[in-house]
């Protein structure tokens, strides 16, 4: 690869300063990983945004979460279509073969994915509608999230549609079938939860009230 460039040489000493102390400190938890494989109980399936940070806000151990992220912490609708579908994959490897036993989607205030959503689906981000945005056509997923949203100002219409995807990601979960299955006979448990970043709070989803509430 001729545009490969070298490693920034902050980088290099912050891998230095981890393997000089929380590897050493810790090398046979991580030979115990390396030789026994991962044995996750939980997958979560959360934004690439920069500040979110599960496995520091559960306080989990390497090997304790499998994570897929993506864009505004997406699912699609099940589509067996023979194409490339990276969340998808994710998924049914979480559920098929680690066999997890629960299934977080976690969503998180201030999300460039979902205000960018809404901004293409009110019309004011042409760039997304371009059949050549990637970023737009992942965003499509959220549009039925976008109908559903109650009257208001722009910044509470916002925040809803953030939870929305949570609740578009967990109803397009059950379009799977393996995680239907798995859902209806117990084995797997799927659960949305959505994170105030500024204010380090978690609210979770009550299928029963069908609202959020805060942990």
């Amino acid at each position: 690869m001729e545009h490969a460039r070298p490693l920034p040489e902050y980088l290099i000493k912050r891998f230095h300063g981890w393997k000089a102390t929380s590897y050493e400190q810790n090398q046979s938890w991580y030979k115990r990983l390396a030789d026994e494989g991962q044995r996750p109980r939980t997958m979560v399936i959360s934004c690439c945004d920069s500040r979110i940070h599960i496995t520091e806000i559960f306080g989990a151990d390497h090997g304790e979460f499998f994570i897929h992220r993506n864009i505004a912490n997406l699912v699609p609708l099940y589509q067996p279509d023979g194409l490339e579908h990276g969340t998808s994959a994710a998924v049914e490897y979480a559920v098929n073969t680690l066999k997890v036993s629960q299934l977080i989607v976690l969503g998180h205030s201030g999300c460039g994915g979902v205000d960018g959503s809404y901004q293409m689906c009110s019309g004011t981000a042409p760039e997304l509608e371009d059949k050549t945005s990637f970023v737009g056509r992942w965003l499509d997923i959220l549009r039925p999230g976008f109908d559903r949203l109650p009257a208001g100002d722009d910044d509470s219409r916002k925040t809803a549609l953030e939870k929305e995807a949570i609740l578009v990601s967990l109803e397009n979960l059950m379009s799977f079938p393996f995680v239907k299955s798995a859902v209806e006979e117990g084995t797997l448990s799927l659960h949305g939860l959505w994170n105030e970043i500024g204010a380090g709070e978690l609210e979770v989803y009550d299928s029963a009230s069908q609202s959020f509430h805060a942990l």
